[in-house]
């Protein structure tokens, strides 16, 4: 992975342990990006056509990334527009299990819209105390992140496969933003039924984009409101026959904006998502190794099984400070300090941030 770190030139300006707020744009990217608005400049509304005309490509890739028939496929602007679409068009006589803490975008809309709502710690018994709940309490849908905002905790994706065999007719419905881009994932052999992720973290695509994916079986439990001309592609004439997808893509979509989701997609591709998985398990170990044997870590975090490449350290907006005054790169979030690290940082890096703590911890 060390020759892909030229790529990004941020990383020679410091340790960028921030890729849960933003991925980096890789210069392979900015070079397609100019090169898309120079076609644009010259072009104009003729260039544009042909990118309208692009996004079923477009679709078929993000299918393919993540083993999804393309027509299951929606490109949305961002992860929260598209959830708001679709739970406009979610019966409200069901029972929610949602996630204590879990990201505000995934917990809001349904609390805003006074859905029946039961809750679950983020612990290291999560898995079992959301199996009782759906067991006990008549919960038809469970809505969570599969990573973590706050601290890293990554579901257990065999728990979840096994839940929806032994609860079939469980919705399950889940936030990708902080997971999609780290391993290789078949939605249509996963136990979720809606999946949906903005890409401008580990997709590494920018913002603007992202996109929901839906297996066929859960999409008549919908009536789908979110409509416009996005919907029918210019066709009026399509008014009442609108697929389940395009009613989340009422308006245009960029060319500019979903073209770098493709381009980043096939980024990893090349680079190769196993190549990646594998190398945040080592930064993942390493990080657990070095922030659990400061004491940094919540209890919480060191018993699970597995965990992602999120750290939430102890600390407050002083120890913050020092970290960006040593050019260390991070985010205060939920009263501590989260670190993240994605392929491009290595194991050398977590060693200089657990020796710049050591240091400053003796020191009292």
């Amino acid at each position: 992975m060390q020759h892909l770190r030229k790529k990004f030139p941020v990383l020679n300006q410091s340790i960028y342990a921030n890729t849960a707020s933003a991925g980096l744009l890789s210069e392979d990217l900015m070079e397609w990006r100019q090169g898309h608005d120079l076609d644009y400049l010259i072009g104009g509304s003729d260039m544009k056509n042909k990118g309208f005309a692009h996004m079923p490509e477009i679709k078929k890739a993000v299918g393919k990334f993540f083993h999804c028939k393309p027509e299951n496929v929606a490109l949305v602007p961002n992860f929260s527009l598209g959830f708001n679409l679709l739970l406009e068009g979610m019966p409200k006589n069901k029972k929610v299990l949602l996630l204590n803490n879990d990201y505000p975008s995934v917990n809001w809309p349904f609390e805003t819209r006074n859905f029946d709502r039961a809750y679950v710690d983020i612990d290291e018994d999560m898995e079992d105390h959301i199996y009782e709940k759906v067991k006990s309490e008549n919960i038809d849908i469970f809505v969570l992140s599969l990573v973590q905002w706050v601290n890293g905790v990554k579901i257990d994706f065999e728990f979840l496969k096994q839940l929806k065999k032994e609860f079939p007719n469980l919705m399950i419905i889940a936030d990708g933003t902080q997971y999609c881009g780290q391993e290789p994932f078949n939605f249509e052999k996963s136990g979720i039924d809606i999946l949906g992720a903005s890409a401008y973290k580990w997709l590494l695509a920018g913002y603007g984009n992202g996109f929901f994916l839906v297996k066929d079986g859960i999409k008549d439990q919908f009536e789908l409101k979110g409509i416009g001309n996005g919907s029918v592609n210019n066709d009026a004439s399509q008014r009442n026959n609108i697929s389940f997808c395009k009613f989340l893509e009422p308006g245009h979509l960029d060319s500019f904006n979903f073209g770098s989701l493709e381009f980043a997609l096939e980024f990893l591709d090349e680079i190769g998502q196993e190549h990646i998985q594998t190398q945040l398990k080592k930064l993942s170990k390493k990080g657990m190794e070095t922030f659990s044997e400061l004491g940094l870590l919540e209890p919480s975090i060191t018993k699970r099984k597995e965990h992602s490449t999120i750290f939430s350290i102890k600390g407050d907006e002083k120890l913050f400070n020092k970290l960006t005054a040593e050019d260390v790169v991070a985010s205060l979030r939920g009263g501590g300090i989260r670190l993240s690290f994605h392929f491009y940082n290595t194991e050398e890096e977590i060693d200089v941030i657990g020796t710049l703590l050591k240091r400053w911890s003796s020191k009292g």
